[in-house]
């Protein structure tokens, strides 16, 4: 296990070695996230997804186009059909 120490600037910022830029694979503008665990340990992680157009597709496909309407009225169902129940008081 290799320990690498990095400087936070005035700003809270740090600048990424390029040995763990490597390691991970981490490109210019890419997103990446601090996991916070519960006994105290913070991972970096790498999302699945790098961008928005990598997203495209994963959640498949519907196989027919719906229009706007369409869309909102199974909406408007998802959104009834999952609503708790009001608690009298």
């Amino acid at each position: 296990m290799a320990e690498i120490l990095m400087t936070v600037t005035s700003k809270g910022q740090v600048t990424i070695p390029a040995a763990v830029r490597k390691h991970l694979r981490i490109e210019r503008n890419q997103k990446i996230a601090l996991v916070l665990e519960d006994d105290g340990t913070v991972r970096l992680r790498m999302p699945r997804y790098r961008s928005v157009a990598e997203v495209r597709g994963a959640a498949g496909s519907l196989g027919r186009n719906l229009s706007w309407e369409q869309l909102r009225a199974i909406a408007h169902e998802d959104r009834a059909a999952n609503r708790k129940p009001a608690q009298r008081a």
